[in-house]
């Protein structure tokens, strides 16, 4: 019943800012409430109380008059003050309780038991008789006369009457207020929370360019809106690199089986020797190993990007680790009549995956090599610098540059140069899967840092860069000051 019953409430009333509207409107009325009852009630009380001491004083005057000049003196007295004043009540009756004087026409019903209190007495006006409200205070005089002492208090009661009145009108407005806001606050939010849920169903239905919508007001809505904004961003990015890839795949790693298949397929079709047999199944391994080396490239680039081995990094010197890669890839540098140089400022600690940042640098060094070559009729005997690896420390971190003065890579090409299975050569007779650039990005993005593709003026230049811890860099600092001092 509860379930249906909620069904039927308009959709407003059931958001969150609605229903926190009506609890603190609630609360705030009923506390109000309870505080408005108790300043009433303690007015009331207060004028009570004065009313009872000024007719405690007058009684007293009068029980005084009696003892000292006679019963009479007090009697004329009292008839007196009843001629002189409409609130100022009194009725003085003998031992006998029979009337002497005063402006009350009975003693009242509700002081029989000799107390002084709150009674009701009749007022003829214009309109007919109305019921007052009066205080009084019963009196024994000398000779068993008995004197009511009484004050009338209507005016008071009409004008707590009115603050009571005024205290409750308050509070329904209050109340109507309160929801109207509760109302208006909870129709906003589900307006927006609507646009948002109509944004993600188009988007779950296949159009991941929708975007959440923003107001600008920066609310915690807005903050929401911006934060899955970001992740759709990163979605679609992912989405549009899988469709990427899978077209990639389909061309890089489909050829080169397609090719594997028909070396097989011809070794055993044409050779005829044990000679035969043993060529074909070298150049069908070493095929193998590069479609395995292409599936480990993409295994580890999906690590990278999962994160999967930030609590592996370690400090290390960069400069030894490079050094030993110059050294590593200097011979195959020769080969092609080339030179490979390293230029670093000294020592250079940092925080990284060892393993992972050799790997990237070793990539970039590779590419140099591969694509790096000068064009026919450039400069390039010995002693050209022709592939430079170099060291820079920055304000905040730390650069590894490597330059060739090959062709280089046009502008616009150069963002997508950075993609998995992106080969610039368009008729990819060279080796390779397109991958050694996106693995130097994806190791930059575990590091927090990027990769940069320049214009070497001829060549291209890369430099791969990320931060240092403040640590890190304050040694690295200090080792550069001490470096300089010994220049």
């Amino acid at each position: 019943m509860l379930a249906k019953a909620n069904s039927l409430l308009p959709a407003f009333t059931r958001t969150t800012a609605f229903r926190l509207m009506a609890t603190y409107v609630a609360v705030f009325v009923t506390v109000a409430a309870v505080i408005a009852g108790v300043i009433l009630w303690q007015t009331n009380e207060l004028l009570i109380r004065q009313v009872f001491a000024t007719l405690s004083a007058e009684a007293e005057g009068l029980r005084e008059l009696a003892l000292q000049r006679g019963p009479e003196a007090a009697a004329r007295t009292v008839a007196e003050r009843s001629n002189d004043s409409k609130t100022n009540l009194y009725f003085l009756t003998d031992a006998q309780g029979r009337r002497i004087a005063g402006n009350l026409n009975r003693w009242p019903p509700e002081l029989r038991e000799g107390k002084g209190g709150l009674f009701h007495y009749a007022v003829a006006s214009d309109a007919g008789t109305v019921e007052h409200l009066a205080i009084g205070l019963p009196v024994a005089l000398p000779g068993g006369q008995r004197l009511l002492v009484a004050r009338d208090v209507e005016e008071t009661r009409q004008f707590i009457e009115r603050v009571r009145l005024l205290f409750i009108g308050g509070f329904g407005l209050l109340v109507v207020i309160g929801l109207a806001g509760g109302l208006l606050a909870s129709r906003a939010i589900l307006r927006r929370i609507t646009q948002m849920t109509a944004t993600s169903e188009s988007i779950m239905s296949g159009d991941l360019s929708q975007r959440i919508s923003t107001t600008g007001s920066g609310d915690e809505l807005d903050e929401l809106a911006r934060n899955l904004n970001a992740m759709l961003d990163r979605i679609e990015h992912l989405m549009a690199g899988l469709r990427e890839v899978s077209d990639n795949i389909a061309h890089d790693l489909k050829t080169p089986l397609n090719r594997l298949r028909n070396r097989a397929e011809a070794v055993l079709r044409e050779a005829r020797t044990i000679e035969d047999y043993q060529e074909g199944l070298e150049r069908t391994i070493e095929q193998a190993d590069e479609i395995i080396r292409t599936f480990n490239a993409l295994l580890l680039i999906a690590r990278l990007e999962a994160g999967a081995v930030d609590e592996s990094k370690e400090v290390f010197d960069l400069t030894a680790l490079v050094g030993d890669l110059v050294e590593l890839y200097g011979p195959h540098a020769e080969e092609s009549d080339r030179q490979l140089t390293f230029d670093a400022p000294g020592e250079i600690l940092v925080l990284a995956n060892r393993q992972l940042i050799g790997q990237a640098i070793a990539n970039l060094i590779d590419n140099a090599l591969k694509y790096g070559e000068p064009a026919p009729g450039s400069a390039n005997g010995s002693g050209v610098r022709d592939i430079e690896v170099a060291l820079r420390r920055t304000g905040s971190g730390v650069e590894v540059i490597v330059a060739d003065h090959g062709p280089g890579i046009p502008q616009g090409d150069r963002e997508r140069a950075l993609k998995r299975f992106v080969r610039l050569e368009a008729s990819r007779t060279r080796p390779g899967s397109g991958l050694g650039l996106s693995l130097v990005a994806a190791v930059a993005r575990l590091h927090d840092g990027q990769v940069r593709l320049e214009d070497n003026e001829p060549g291209l230049r890369v430099v791969l860069s990320w931060p240092v811890p403040a640590g890190l860099e304050a040694s690295n600092s200090r080792m550069s000051a001490g470096e300089a001092r010994n220049c």
